[in-house]
């Protein structure tokens, strides 16, 4: 009996602000037509670990160097109904079995990025119905509301768990860092672009603004990458991590709305960033060319002993 083949997939989801936006850094591998995350597959013989691995892929293919990174999920479970990974150019071929392990990197600035196939893009345009700073996306209701009915029929935890997850009814509360229960429940549903691709069935109307599909697996550690960041912010600084030296506090407030895709309530914001003693005032004042003057912050520096284990306020603006 021979023995199955295996491939490790190394993937980075790397984001930064770019004109105010929280954007992913996306490639386009030869000859497909999808969008990709940066990514390669892990050669045991020639990669020491996986973090060197993924660093040498994301600098061949972007021409960026990465800063610090941490692991967000391995992938790899047989038969599991979810976007199917591949790994193309390998010199083995094609996988019997390929396992994804996804990385998360943060950077204050957006590199330049000047190769063929290579930019920022905002993670909207992968899930448009995360977005709710303009209010509750249309797309919900239109089309997300609609399929359920349809899927669930009379299953009554099928339609708890798309109410719950979709705040469907008044009965729940959109929860932000939820990004890949309702990615995997969409393709579950058939209504992620992957799915139809996947089961060689007919996908959702390109009208449906369900987002773009990408390259293998990658919405799906992409939606991970997102639900990640939007978890930590309730108990770490990484906000911190995607703004200048020097910042406002509207500037810090746009990064984390930017990030959640929800607005916050102004002043307490404001209130809650001083209380959690993060960040200090630098007596400078922003250089700006109109309108009221704003105070410049910082962040604090780390005592020794001091893990800093606290997160932002999010006083979401109801």
């Amino acid at each position: 009996m021979a023995q199955a083949s295996v491939t490790i997939g190394l993937s980075a989801v790397v984001m930064a602000l770019v004109d105010g936006e929280l954007a992913v850094l996306t490639v386009q591998p030869s000859q497909a037509q999808l969008p990709a995350l940066p990514s390669g597959p892990f050669d045991p013989a020639g990669h020491r670990t996986f973090e060197l691995a993924l660093r040498a892929f994301v600098a061949a293919q972007t021409g960026l160097d990465l800063g610090y990174v941490e692991q967000l999920y391995t992938f790899g479970d047989a038969g599991r109904d979810a976007p199917q990974a591949t790994i193309g150019d390998t010199t083995h071929g094609e996988a019997d079995r390929v396992v994804s392990v996804g990385y998360l990197a943060l950077s204050p600035l957006a590199g330049d990025v000047t190769r063929a196939g290579v930019e920022w893009r905002p993670w909207t345009d992968f899930f448009p119905y995360e977005d709710w700073r303009l209010g509750r996306p249309e797309v919900i209701d239109s089309v997300i509301a609609p399929a359920v009915s349809d899927w669930a029929g009379r299953s009554a935890p099928r339609r708890a768990r798309a109410e719950a997850l979709f705040a469907l009814t008044p009965d729940f509360r959109w929860r932000e860092d939820r990004v890949l229960e309702r990615y995997e429940l969409l393709y579950e549903m058939e209504l992620a672009p992957e799915a139809g691709r996947d089961h060689q069935a007919h996908g959702p109307d390109a009208g449906a603004n369900l987002g773009q599909p990408m390259l293998s697996d990658h919405r799906r550690i992409l939606a991970t990458g997102l639900g990640r960041l939007r978890g930590k912010l309730r108990y770490r600084p990484v906000a911190l991590d995607l703004v200048p030296e020097t910042f406002t506090l509207s500037r810090l407030q746009r990064a984390v709305e930017a990030v959640t895709g929800l607005l916050m309530h102004k002043q307490n914001f404001r209130r809650g960033v001083e209380r959690t003693g993060l960040v200090e005032a630098t007596c400078q004042i922003e250089p700006v060319t109109g309108g009221r003057p704003a105070e410049l912050f910082r962040r604090r520096p780390v005592a020794a002993g001091d893990a800093q284990a606290l997160g932002l306020p999010l006083p979401v603006l109801r």
